[in-house]
């Protein structure tokens, strides 16, 4: 492996700290639709899953990048790669503490996409049972009767007085 210049690390620290920056995006990101989708205010969805998107094909293209640096190096091109290189130059803190950044932030993405994807599922469920509701299915949610009370799938009562 070849031994990196200045130019090597500052590429690598350039990269790494690009891609920080774009996962700190990421988890913000998440976090607004993580509150979009607690308080039912699904009109910024869209908007959010637009810039999702766009933050996810940053991240891909500077992936590359960081894996074409790391091979240009004699490095694997993927995360062995990158923490080979931080191990065997270690004075080279700066980019470590990025790349031990990053991995933090992308678990926490991680987390937080599963989270939003639960919240999604359940306001899902819901519109389905509501729009069954709508439609008068015998899958509805809990309605009241003209007696005022509830029926509910378990609670219909049959009224036989003639």
């Amino acid at each position: 492996m070849s031994t990196p210049g200045q130019h090597d690390a500052s590429s690598l620290l350039r990269v790494v700290t690009a891609e920080l920056d774009i996962v700190q995006r990421f988890v913000s990101l998440l976090g607004v639709e993580q509150a979009a989708l607690s308080s039912g205010d699904t009109d910024q969805l869209p908007e959010l899953i637009e810039q999702k998107n766009l933050t996810a094909n940053q991240l891909g293209t500077l992936a590359k990048e960081r894996n074409t640096v790391l091979a240009a190096q004699g490095y694997a091109a993927d995360r062995a790669g990158i923490e080979a290189w931080c191990e065997h130059y270690p004075r080279h803190t700066d980019v470590a503490e990025a790349w031990k950044k990053t991995i933090s932030l992308a678990s926490e993405a991680r987390e937080l996409n599963n989270i939003n994807g639960k919240l999604i599922t359940l306001r899902m469920q819901y519109n389905a049972k509501a729009l069954e509701a709508l439609r008068g299915g015998s899958n509805s949610l809990d309605l009241y009767g003209p007696d005022g009370q509830s029926t509910s799938l378990g609670r219909i009562r049959i009224d036989d007085a003639v």
